[in-house]
């Protein structure tokens, strides 16, 4: 999909996640979600980055085996980096690690090119796309509104209230001060 850079995607929030290898069956599991789900993170303006220390060649023959296994195409970019120089700087590949497999790293960045949240997963375990989504989301409702978002916050529920600052506001909300919560 041609070349990329992080500044590219200012304007927009960005996922910018790693794998460990192509053609590897947890990253495929992956793969065909965030495609399945690419629809939603645009709705958000949310553009999705993949990075692998796999080839372009690899990359491309990967992206046409899950096109024909599962029917679903790839509908975002996925950087090749062989020599491991993102990787590492970015602390998907530890430095002196004894394999080129990435841990499963995330980056959620925002408009403003600043990471808001960073989730790693081992290599054994696959992300959950449906969490990113919520979070990408979350992220969103939190800077629109100016408010914190419970555990497992959805769109359209109740937001967490921002807390009093002064003992006079404190008083002012009764014995549930700290945790209010109210529509956004």
């Amino acid at each position: 999909m041609g070349p990329r850079t992080l500044s590219s995607y200012r304007g927009r929030w960005l996922v910018f996640f790693s794998h460990p290898a192509d053609f590897t069956p947890v990253c495929t599991s992956e793969f065909v979600a965030f495609a399945r789900a690419h629809e939603a993170f645009q709705a958000l303006d949310c553009d999705l980055l993949a990075l692998s220390v796999d080839s372009l060649s690899s990359h491309l023959a990967w992206q046409q085996s899950i096109e024909q296994r599962f029917g679903v195409r790839m509908p975002f970019p996925i950087v090749e980096d062989p020599a491991m120089g993102i990787a590492r700087a970015y602390g998907m590949l530890p430095a002196g690690a004894a394999s080129s497999a990435t841990v499963r790293t995330t980056f959620v960045i925002d408009p403003e090119g600043i990471v808001r949240a960073l989730v790693t997963y081992p290599l054994t375990v696959g992300r959950s796309v449906a969490e990113i989504l919520r979070l990408v989301r979350a992220l969103q409702a939190s800077d629109a509104a100016d408010v914190s978002t419970p555990e497992g916050w959805q769109p359209g529920e109740p937001v967490l209230a921002n807390p009093p600052m002064t003992s006079e506001e404190i008083g002012g909300c009764g014995t549930d001060w700290y945790y209010r919560l109210e529509s956004v």
